[in-house]
């Protein structure tokens, strides 16, 4: 560890995500100014920006730490990897070409059709998205429900927060399939709950889909780390470990991207917020990985996984309501803090 004050480290680990601030809210500005041409919508559409980048870290804090945790247990080369193509990754791909995507499925139209859409008609654009939601929740849902409970459902793991439920959840993954059981019964529960026979085969045909995904990255993962293994003598986590993490950032960034509809139509405005709050999520993550935070404060991974489950049963739960994204942020950003709170009264009892 370095020698320098701690103020000073963290504001190194962050010197990138306040370049990228500085140079994504002058773009916005720009383009504020290059849509409206006046002063009143250039401070607007900076704003906006503003806005969408802190949704995009309160969104994705508990991202940070999950990435964290995954991380340590990469190779000194996968990590600059995700670092860098991740992050790429995760602004191009994950904030812009997503929800282009999105767009060209669900219209049926081809990817040049949609991006013409989102410039030419960014209401019609709007619109498309926020038709996919109910889908997109079921997906992202099913996905980040299966993170959370395998984080809890492992019988080799033996430090609890909250002991009463978590010691149980351990003992319980002897039972194989014990937390798919659970999350196929909540898919059968939100699918006989919504409005529609139509919304309720959407529901169920998007969230068997996101089960399928993780298992299927679940698999393909331990196959593409093994073969590396095998060929390279590789630490654990390598390339399948990349793959597994840059399908989570998928699933944390659904909910902020149709959040971000409700703030601004424009698809380079919501690229660059959400960017921006990329980049802060990248720069929590090398923090908490090279400043040891994750075994400096025991609980901050079971508050990120908690979360993780909170945030899956958000995303079921906007399939019948709306629920506001300060909504699911906050509660992220509360159950992480609680966790960090009770993780220094440990530290401080142990020390006594």
């Amino acid at each position: 560890m370095s020698a320098e004050p701690t103020g000073q480290s963290i504001l190194h680990h962050f010197r990138w995500a306040f370049a990228v601030t500085a140079l994504g809210l002058l773009l916005g500005a720009v383009v504020g100014w290059n849509a409206t041409g006046t002063a009143s919508g250039t401070l607007t559409i900076f704003f906006i920006c503003a806005v969408l980048a802190v949704l995009e870290i309160s969104l994705s804090f508990d991202n940070a730490i999950v990435n964290a945790n995954k991380l340590k247990t990469m190779s000194p080369k996968w990590q600059r990897r995700f670092l860098t193509w991740g992050i790429l990754i995760a602004v191009f791909g994950m904030r812009i070409v997503f929800p282009l995507a999105i767009v060209a499925l669900a219209a049926k139209v081809g990817p040049w059709q949609a991006l013409v859409l989102a410039v030419a008609e960014p209401g019609e654009y709007s619109r498309i998205m926020h038709d996919a939601h109910l889908s997109i929740a079921a997906f992202g849902g099913t996905f980040l429900m299966m993170v959370g409970l395998s984080f809890f459902f492992d019988k080799e793991k033996d430090e609890h927060w909250v002991r009463w439920i978590e010691d149980r959840m351990a003992r319980a993954a002897g039972i194989r399939g014990f937390e798919i059981m659970l999350v196929l019964a909540l898919i059968l529960v939100f699918s006989s709950v919504q409005s529609s026979a139509a919304d309720a085969d959407a529901f169920f045909s998007a969230a068997i889909w996101g089960l399928m995904t993780f298992l299927v990255v679940e698999a393909l993962g331990a196959l593409l780390d093994s073969s590396q293994q095998a060929l390279e003598g590789a630490a654990k986590g390598g390339v399948g470990a990349f793959l597994y993490l840059e399908v989570l950032d998928a699933s944390f960034s659904f909910d902020g991207v149709i959040g971000a509809f409700a703030l601004s139509q424009n698809l380079l405005v919501i690229a660059i917020g959400l960017g921006i709050g990329a980049m802060y999520v990248r720069s929590m993550t090398i923090m908490l990985v090279e400043r040891g935070t994750l075994k400096q404060y025991c609980y901050l991974e079971h508050g990120a996984f908690y979360a993780i489950i909170v945030l899956s049963v958000i995303m079921f739960a906007q399939s019948i309501v709306h629920i506001p994204e300060v909504v699911t942020g906050l509660g992220g950003v509360a159950m992480i803090g609680l966790a960090l709170w009770s993780s220094i009264r440990r530290n401080r009892a142990v020390a006594c």
